[in-house]
């Protein structure tokens, strides 16, 4: 039986892979938390962790009439931001694939009402919600997928792709890490404003309502409510959260939605960007399993 061994909800901000002096020059002198909250992940959990696959539910990828897996052998070169090609430039990448876990992901669709399909063209664009966390967190040889977050997608679709991947996984023998990489709320101040709110400080938030909506929301992952969160998304796409939430959505859902009461612990202060909302957040795998695991290997 395969298993998730860990997940975390992952901020991916182009900030995070500027040199260390112009993230100091943003930030009134000071580095941003998120930048040492990525290598405390990595040299805290994951260097712990055993796990054969990383499989990153991408904000950034938006696909239109289904989701999309990654089924390369490989996916290797250099990528360079259409958005911020200032910042981002060349960023060499090497991410072994697993097409037989992408394959399976995709059987599973449609037996939960949904649309997932495995892609391994050479020329499939790569994404920095993908790129950024695995130059910070790929430890050797594990397996680096990417899937979609459709654009078109509500949170019942987000839902039912993760329970998709969460008979995938069990039926997979393979140990996993989840990685939801994204944003909480989303909303960028105009660009005559937005220099002056690329410093860190929660008064940068784009509004005070929506610091408000994604603390409150930060609470409660580090309680474990996360029944409270999915049952209060009509409220919180208010707030305009990055890919409608589908990351952490499709996270959840793996291991067991409403169900899932993993706490969180935070790698990292909240912090703005430009006006969006930005955290780390780690769940442990429980003891004894994740309750959404052991049903779908029943």
């Amino acid at each position: 039986m395969g298993e998730v061994v860990g997940c975390g909800l992952i901020a991916h901000v182009p900030t995070i892979m500027l040199p260390l002096e112009i993230r100091k020059e943003l930030n009134n002198g000071a580095d941003f938390s998120l930048v040492g909250g990525l290598q405390r992940l990595k040299a805290e959990v994951l260097k712990k962790l055993d796990y054969d696959i990383v499989l990153v539910l991408d904000s950034h990828w938006f696909t239109t009439v289904e989701f999309v897996i990654t089924s390369h052998d490989r996916r290797q070169g250099k990528y360079t931001s259409d958005e911020l090609p200032r910042g981002m430039s060349q960023v060499p990448y090497d991410l072994p694939g697993d097409p037989d876990f992408a394959r399976l992901v995709s059987g599973k669709a449609r037996e939960n009402g949904t649309w997932i399909t495995p892609i391994a063209d050479p020329y499939l664009p790569i994404q920095y919600a993908t790129v950024n966390v695995a130059h910070y967190l790929q430890k050797a040889d594990e397996a680096w997928l990417s899937m979609s977050c459709a654009q078109t997608g509500e949170t019942e679709d987000f839902l039912r792709a993760g329970r998709a991947l969460r008979a995938a996984i069990a039926e997979s023998g393979k140990r996993i890490v989840l990685l939801a990489s994204g944003a909480m709320s989303h909303k960028f101040w105009p660009l005559q404003k937005l220099r002056a709110h690329e410093a860190a400080g929660v008064q940068h938030i784009f509004s005070a309502e929506h610091a408000a909506a994604d603390l409150e929301r930060i609470e409660w992952f580090k309680r474990g409510e996360h029944a409270r969160v999915i049952q209060t998304m009509p409220d919180f796409l208010r707030f305009k959260p990055e890919a409608n939430f589908g990351h952490y959505l499709m996270m959840a859902a793996a291991l067991g939605e409403q169900e899932l009461t993993a706490p969180g612990r935070l790698f990292s202060e909240y912090e703005n960007s430009i006006g969006t909302g930005q955290v780390h957040i780690w769940f442990d795998r429980p003891t004894g399993g994740w309750t959404g695991q052991k049903k779908a290997a029943e």
